[in-house]
C-alpha cells in the first residue's frame, strides 16, 4: 500500500510532463516560423480564445453533453436488458444479434441524414445517432460477462434449486458487471463521437447547437483559434467522461474484483 501514491502520483505527473513538452514545442514552432493564426495558432492565443468566447461555447458544451449523456444512458439501459434477454434465450440471441452487429458495423456519417430526415425534432435524431454508436459495446460486453460464470457456480445454484431469477440476480448480474462497465467506458467516448459526428452532419445552428456547430461555423469564418477552442472542449468533455466512468468502475469492484483491486489487497 505505501507505493500506491507513489503509482499515483506517476500516473499524473509523467503525462502531466509530456502535455507541457508537446505545448512548449508546439507554441516554439508557432513563434519561430512565424505561422499566421488563420493556419495553425498557438496554445496560448487557443487558451485565449477559450476564455474570450466562453459565454458561446459553453452553451455549446452543455448541449453536446447533453445528447452525449443522454445517448449512454439509453445505451446502457437498452444494450443491459438486451444482453439479460440474450442470456435466457439463445434463439433469441441467435436471432437479434445479428442485426445489432450490422447496426454496429454501418457508417454513421451514411445514415444520420436519413435518420434526421425521418425524425422531425432535431434533438432526438442527434440522440438516436448518438446512441446507435455508442449501443454494440455495452450489449456485447454484457452477454459476455453474462454467459461468462463460473459453470461449477451454476452446477451449484441448480444443485440448490435456485430460481431463474435467484441465478441471474445473485450470480450472473455480478459476474457481469465487470464486462458491463468495461462496455460502458468505451461507449462513454463512442456517444461524444456520435453526437458531434450527427451534428456535423445535421448542420445545426444558432445558440442552442453543440459544438460540431461552432466547429463549423469558425471553419467558415476561418476564425481558427475558435476552432481549436471549441476542439479542446471536446477533447476534453471526452477525457473526463472517460474518468468519471473509470472512478465509478473502481468505485463498484474495489473490493471484490482483481481488476480494480491493488496487488497488496490480493494477497
Amino acid at each position: 500500500m505505501k507505493n500506491a501514491p507513489q503509482g499515483l502520483w506517476l500516473r499524473i505527473l509523467a503525462p502531466s510532463v509530456i502535455a507541457l513538452l508537446f505545448l512548449g514545442g508546439w507554441e516554439a514552432v508557432v513563434r519561430l516560423n512565424d505561422i499566421p493564426p488563420y493556419i495553425l495558432p498557438g496554445p496560448l492565443l487557443v487558451a485565449q480564445t477559450l476564455v474570450q468566447d466562453w459565454g458561446t461555447l459553453s452553451v455549446s458544451l452543455l448541449v453536446t453533453l447533453k445528447i452525449t449523456a443522454m445517448a449512454l444512458a439509453v445505451a446502457a439501459g437498452l444494450g443491459l436488458l438486451l444482453a439479460i434477454l440474450f442470456a435466457q434465450s439463445r434463439v433469441l440471441e441467435l436471432s437479434l444479434f445479428p442485426f445489432a452487429v450490422i447496426l454496429q458495423v454501418t457508417p454513421i456519417v451514411a445514415i444520420a441524414p436519413l435518420i434526421i430526415i425521418w425524425v422531425n425534432d432535431v434533438t432526438i435524431s442527434l440522440l438516436i445517432c448518438a446512441w446507435i454508436v455508442a449501443f454494440f459495446p455495452i450489449l456485447s460486453n454484457t452477454t459476455v460477462g453474462l454467459r461468462s460464470a463460473d459453470h461449477n457456480l451454476i452446477d451449484l445454484f441448480k444443485l440448490y434449486r435456485a430460481s431463474r431469477w435467484q441465478t441471474l440476480w445473485r450470480l450472473l448480474l455480478p459476474s457481469a458487471l465487470p464486462y458491463f462497465l468495461a462496455g460502458l467506458r468505451i461507449s462513454g467516448g463512442l456517444a461524444l463521437i456520435g453526437a458531434i459526428v450527427a451534428e456535423f452532419v445535421a448542420g445545426t445552428g444558432g445558440n442552442a447547437s453543440g459544438l460540431a456547430s461552432r466547429i463549423l461555423e469558425a471553419g467558415y469564418q476561418l476564425q481558427i483559434p475558435r476552432m481549436f477552442a471549441a476542439l479542446v472542449l471536446v477533447s476534453g468533455m471526452g477525457i473526463v467522461i472517460f474518468l468519471a466512468l473509470t472512478l465509478l468502475s473502481h468505485l463498484l469492484l474495489r473490493h471484490w474484483h482483481d481488476s480494480a483491486m491493488g496487488r497488496d489487497d490480493r494477497r
